[in-house]
């Protein structure tokens, strides 16, 4: 789909990763932007771990490493993208209320952490996904599913 991008900023699990760019080829996700400490499909290290998982999706999803995620969100800011954060906080809405606009990129931060401060600062909008049972949180892989094909329904 053109116009909709994601940033994957400090995923710790390879196999998120993977996971990422499957959901993501599925999906029509335009690019993958890996930054911070997110593993790259393309090192020897992390390529098995993430093929795993993608099972060959990360050779046919356009992506590209970032060190610094916020000077990428500046960067796409610039160019005309919506910048979204899939993010539980004060001010995030339903993801299901929240209406696309296109040029997008769609933030997914650390399993543990979330979505860094600086970075949802940066967004133009912060959505979330209503859990309904104990856990506070899906798995990053499973919300990003869940969002991106919804997201997806718009283009």
């Amino acid at each position: 789909m053109k116009g909709f991008v994601v940033i994957c900023d400090s995923l710790r699990s390879l196999h998120n990763v993977g996971s990422v760019f499957r959901t993501a080829d599925g999906a029509g996700i335009d690019k993958v932007y890996l930054c911070g400490i997110t593993g790259m499909p393309d090192t020897q290290k992390h390529q098995r771990q993430i093929s795993k998982v993608a099972l060959g999706a990360q050779d046919y999803v356009k992506w590209e490493y970032v060190k610094q995620s916020w000077r990428l969100v500046e960067k796409l800011k610039k160019e005309g993208y919506q910048i979204v954060s899939l993010e539980q906080t004060s001010k995030s809405v339903n993801y299901t209320k929240f209406k696309p606009k296109f040029p997008m990129a769609l933030i997914i931060g650390n399993e543990g952490k979330g979505v860094k401060k600086s970075l949802l600062e940066r967004s133009d909008e912060i959505i979330d996904i209503p859990m309904r049972g104990q856990k506070e949180s899906l798995n990053v892989s499973v919300a990003f599913g869940i969002v991106a094909y919804w997201i997806g329904g718009f283009k």
